[in-house]
Formats: structure tokens, sequence, C-alpha cells
């Protein structure tokens, strides 16, 4: 199903800058600084494609990578290096447990091999070897898998040892660490979006929460993202139709999930809506708040769903008379529902009357200005859930 969806204004500054430090250089580094233990291998490609495919050694797909964006033409270019013989950056393995890996860096690449070896890809955009254009490595001619074969590509990998103990700030755990390199290794190159960064710098039973809620049925239905309808939980990742889907790529589904819980709490909404999601990441939930957090968030979604016919957050724009889902919508009615929830028997039972308040709250230009949501400051949010509640529940 093709489904438009309007997300709004989310700012992505810049980081702030940092402050003046007048600590000593030479005797901070002498009592804070750390040592990563690593170690760096050479593995053939069909050693890779094959730790891959047994799925003992190596993770591919930890929840704080990224989603794979790499076009078809940017896979070809990698190929067409290590057919040439051109080096290839190493990738980045953490080792979780004795002799197994997740991927922290290099997971485009690593899928790139396997996805070749198997003849999911033909080569395309190639220039220096355009004769192999439009193969695949099954129809490939003896000396091309040979070259492949024998082709290499170096891992260097995070080891166990280095968590590390500093003087004045205690144990630097590999949790810690872990998340340093990650950003560090993500600096340059296709840079992470903010919810990549949320992802990845905030690992606990939160964050898991918030990736699993992004597969909720009804969620991926209302937003339009293919269902998960994979037996084995690693295939979710490699689905050709998902990967395609914007929100699933670049992790606005789980931005999605991440706003109301940003915006539950009246005394949080303050300042740009990109700080509300980044403080309310950082929240430490136990496995059983996240667990309860979870059922909370299903609950208020499946009511507005059957109020509103199975088609909640839609919004009609005044300009081109096209129906999207707004994610400005969605939030607020997520939030007002919640803040509501005692009251939920008498609103289902006036649906039809909720169903056209909403209406013509879209149709009034001034009520659309506040449900559109422009800007995303804390006063437009404000002003949304309070219209809203009062869709929600007649004065």
């Amino acid at each position: 199903m093709s489904v438009e969806i309007d997300l709004g204004d989310i700012d992505e500054n810049d980081d702030a800058p940092v402050p003046p430090d007048s600590r000593d250089p030479d005797e901070f580094l002498a009592q804070n600084a750390f040592r990563i233990v690593y170690q760096t291998n050479n593995f053939l490609l069909p050693q890779i494609r094959d730790m891959i495919e047994r799925r003992e050694a190596i993770n591919l797909h930890p929840e704080y990578q990224r989603r794979l964006r790499w076009s078809p033409s940017q896979k070809s270019k990698l190929i067409e290096s290590l057919l040439l013989n051109i080096p290839v950056p190493p990738v980045f393995f953490y080792e979780s447990s004795a002799a197994r890996y997740e991927v922290m860096d290099g997971q485009q690449r690593l899928n790139t091999i396997r996805d070749f070896f198997a003849g999911s890809f033909a080569l395309s955009g190639l220039k220096v070897l355009s004769p192999l254009n439009g193969l695949r490595y099954p129809k490939a001619p003896p000396r091309v898998k040979r070259t492949l074969d024998r082709a290499n590509l170096s891992a260097i990998v995070l080891l166990m040892e280095s968590e590390s103990e500093r003087p004045n700030q205690g144990t630097l755990s590999l949790t810690d660490i872990r998340r340093l390199v990650f950003d560090r290794l993500n600096t340059g190159g296709m840079r992470l979006n903010a919810q990549e960064l949320r992802n990845a710098q905030n690992p606990g039973p939160f964050n898991e929460a918030i990736v699993s809620l992004s597969r909720f049925d009804l969620f991926t239905e209302v937003f339009g993202i293919p269902a998960y309808t994979e037996e084995d939980p690693e295939d979710y990742y490699i689905n050709p139709d998902r990967q395609k889907n914007s929100l699933y790529r670049n992790m606005k589904d789980c931005e999605l999930v991440l706003r109301y819980f940003a915006l539950k709490d009246p005394s949080k909404i303050r300042g740009s809506m990109r700080a509300m999601l980044d403080r309310a990441m950082e929240v430490k939930l136990t496995e059983n708040e996240a667990a309860e957090a979870s059922e909370e968030y299903t609950a208020r979604f499946l009511t507005l769903y059957e109020i509103f016919d199975k088609k909640p957050f839609l919004l009609t724009s005044q300009t081109d008379q096209k129906q999207r889902v707004s994610a400005a919508v969605y939030d607020a009615a997520m939030v007002a529902m919640n803040s509501l929830w005692d009251d939920r028997a008498a609103i289902i039972a006036d649906k039809v009357n909720v169903v056209g308040r909403m209406r013509a709250a879209n149709e009034d230009p001034d009520k659309y200005e506040v449900l559109v949501g422009r800007g995303n400051t804390a006063d437009s949010v404000r002003d949304r859930i309070n219209l809203l509640k009062a869709i929600l529940v007649a004065a």
C-alpha cells in the first residue's frame, strides 16, 4: 500500500560548540586516557559469506546499526574495487562473546558481499569494468569468480578486554567504548541522522521496545511500511520492499514511536522537537517498564485506529486536497488519547461525532494551521494536543 506521510519539520542542528576547558591537557591525558584493545584479521570473501550465512559468528544487524541504504550502483562499485584489488576500508567488529562478533561499521559492505555471492543483484553503473555490467555472480565467468574468491577484506575487532578503569571517572564499560567507537566511525561518509544517532547511543530495553513497536502490525499498516512477516528476524533487514521505504530506511519509523513518549508528559514539552526527542531517548527503563510502555502505546494506537475506521491521523491538505497521514496529528492524537484514557469508553461511543469534529477542524483555516504543526515548537505542540483533546471530547 502506498501512503503519503507528512513528517513535518524536525530541526537537525549541528552539535553545540564545546565550552572552553582550562584543565592542564598533559595531566588530564595522564589521568583519563584509556586504551582500546583490538586485533586485525583478514578474511577471504567466501569466508565472510559463510560466516554471515551460518549466523553463528557474526551478528550482522545489531539494533544500534543504521539500516541498509546502499544503492545498486554503490554495491557494484564495491565489487568492482575488490576485482581491481583497490584497497577497501576495513570493517569493524565488536567481540560480544567468545568467537562471536557484532558489526560496528561495515554493515553495507558485508551485506553487499553476501548479496552478490547469492546472486541477489547484478552489477550496474561500472565505468572501469563496464563489460561486467549486468553480471550476477552465479553466471560470472571463471576468472571473475576466482578473483573474488581470492579477494580479502580486513576486519578490526574490538576485544572484550577493552573495558578500562579511569582514576577520576570509574570504570569505562565496554558498552561505553563501543558507543564511542561507533560514533567516531560514523562521523564521516554517510552521516547518521538524528534518530540513527539516538538508536546507536542509547542501547537498552527502551530502545528495544521502540524498535519492536515500529514493527507493530497496525503501525506498519497505517504508515505504509511493509509488514514484518518473515519467520526469522534476521531476514527483516533484507526485505527489498522495506529497504525502499523511506520511513524504514532512515529510522523515521522509530522516531515516530519515540514522539509519543517524548510528548506524553506536559512538563517535558520544552525546547525544540529534536531536543525533546533526544531527552526522551536517554530515559533508562527496566525490561518490565519497557514492556508496560509498549502495552500502553499499542492500546492507545488501537483505540484511535478503531475510532477512525482504520485510517487515523489523516489530514486533507487545503492546498492540493490530498489526504496524507500526518505525523503532527499522530503524535497529538496519541498524547491526547493518553491524557483522556479514563474517558475512552465515552470517546469510543461518540466516535461519529469525534470523526465529524476532526473533519470540521481540518476544514477550518485557523485550526488547520494548528493541526499542521508547522515549526514543531513547544507552543505549537501544546496547541495541537489541546485541539485534539477538544476533538476527542467535546466541551
